[in-house]
């Protein structure tokens, strides 16, 4: 089946020569096919859609993009670099296609981590009920291409009340310019169960190219998720992500997203309280310069009482880069006791560094306790000259202050091979800012 008919020239030009997988699985059809309509359906966002207004995409629009085409995998010395030695389970995607020589699928038998294209047919009442359903596609282009792009993702599956021993880590490789690459991800948490998933996404390229990706996280009654995500892609490279978690009664959810590379990046996050009691913290890092543009876009969706979420979002910005925050904290009616709380901070590194900031409550319920904060500023003078009083040159003053600010979120990272390596680049690009 092939896309010809798409209401923007983009989109056609993405979707020229598709051909919709076919697994055998109608409903896993049904879904491709109807967000393949979608997309077709649906135009590029522009700085005219309020979602959008403060990022431009317009140098992805005006790139163009290849199919994939077959490649020798890289070696494992080649990626060693980025593999987390903690992570005993790993699943390895270069250029969106799974490695099987690269990863590390046998685990407990209470732990599934395995390519979805394997899964369909083995665990598919695990899957029918959450791919696609989560991450909404029908007003969202990169979601519904994603969607329609669905084969070769990763499916990891904890069931109920068992713990997967260590993190497992989703790695995911660039080697080709000009590709236009879609990950997959579905996590699903059954009740009482935990898990700590390393969501990592490099390069051994310099670009340009795109990861368009999706991942669907599910957490059942009283399960607990650690979701570490890393996006440290090629400097002319574009990352555009999607994910949705959903959370069951007394669940836990807690997300470290560090955001240092591509020439346009931006995640949107939405967390959604199925159930009363679920506890949420959301860690936030952006470091860039140069000409770079990150945004991250939270929706912390309120809809049953007693919920609790804690949200820190750091952006450290240098040259003439700009970094977007939105963060919206939605309390439904009903949504009583329920305790939320988000703040901001960037730090401005240049005179043409930029950031928009803009934090959001939308509360409907009465008994609440929310709150939400955004400051802005640069390197304080004071705390400067302390440290140059104390025999530091100005310049070795001004990236301790920064590593300092930068590293606040970084050591609260689960995964201490992640923390060190983390720790370094964090450093290196205050040096180099």
């Amino acid at each position: 089946m092939s896309a010809v008919t798409a209401s923007h020239p983009y989109v056609e030009a993405l979707l020229k020569g598709y051909e919709m997988p076919r697994s055998g699985a109608s409903w896993l059809n049904e879904r491709r096919a109807h967000a393949l309509e979608r997309a077709n359906a649906l135009t590029v966002p522009t700085t005219r859609d309020e979602e959008w207004r403060f990022t431009d995409i317009s140098q992805l629009i005006k790139t163009s993009f290849q199919p994939i085409t077959n490649s020798s995998p890289p070696s494992m010395s080649e990626i060693a670099p980025f593999l987390a030695p903690e992570a005993v389970l790993r699943l390895v995607f270069v250029d969106g296609v799974f490695a099987p020589v690269l990863s590390s699928t046998k685990g407990p038998d209470s732990v599934v981590v395995t390519p979805l294209a394997l899964a369909f047919g083995t665990h598919a009442n695990a899957i029918e009920p959450h791919l696609a359903r989560h991450a909404a596609f029908e007003n969202d282009l990169f979601t519904a291409l994603n969607t329609a792009h669905v084969r070769d993702g990763a499916f990891i599956y904890i069931a109920k009340d068992r713990k997967c021993p260590a993190p497992v880590q989703l790695l995911h490789v660039s080697i080709q310019k000009e590709a236009a690459v879609y990950p997959r991800c579905l996590v699903v948490a059954e009740a009482g169960a935990e898990c700590t998933v390393i969501e990592d996404y490099v390069t051994l390229t310099d670009g340009p190219y795109f990861n368009d990706a999706v991942t669907e996280i599910v957490a059942g009654e009283g399960a607990s998720v650690t979701h570490v995500r890393l996006q440290r892609e090629a400097a002319g490279a574009f990352h555009i992500a999607n994910c949705a978690v959903a959370l069951a009664k007394n669940a836990r959810y807690a997300s470290h997203a560090i955001s240092l590379g591509a020439r346009l990046s931006r995640l949107n996050l939405n967390v959604l309280q199925q159930g009363e009691g679920v506890e949420v913290k959301l860690d936030g890092l952006a470091l860039i310069s140069g000409r770079q543009l990150s945004d991250s876009h939270t929706l912390m969706d309120h809809a049953h009482p007693n919920g609790k979420c804690q949200q820190l979002h750091k952006c450290v910005v240098g040259g003439g880069a700009h970094a977007v925050f939105n963060g919206k904290i939605l309390v439904r009616p009903g949504a009583q006791l329920t305790d939320s709380a988000q703040q901001t901070r960037t730090l401005l590194l240049s005179d043409k560094a930029r950031v928009d900031a803009k934090p959001q409550l939308e509360i409907f319920a009465d008994d609440v306790k929310c709150a939400h904060g955004a400051a802005i500023g640069q390197i304080v003078a004071e705390q400067l000259f302390y440290l140059q009083s104390r025999g530091l040159s100005t310049e070795s003053a001004r990236n301790l202050l920064t590593y300092a600010f930068a590293a606040e979120v970084v050591d609260r990272i689960p995964v201490p091979s992640l923390v060190e390596r983390l720790e370094k680049v964090v450093l290196a690009q205050t040096q180099a800012a």
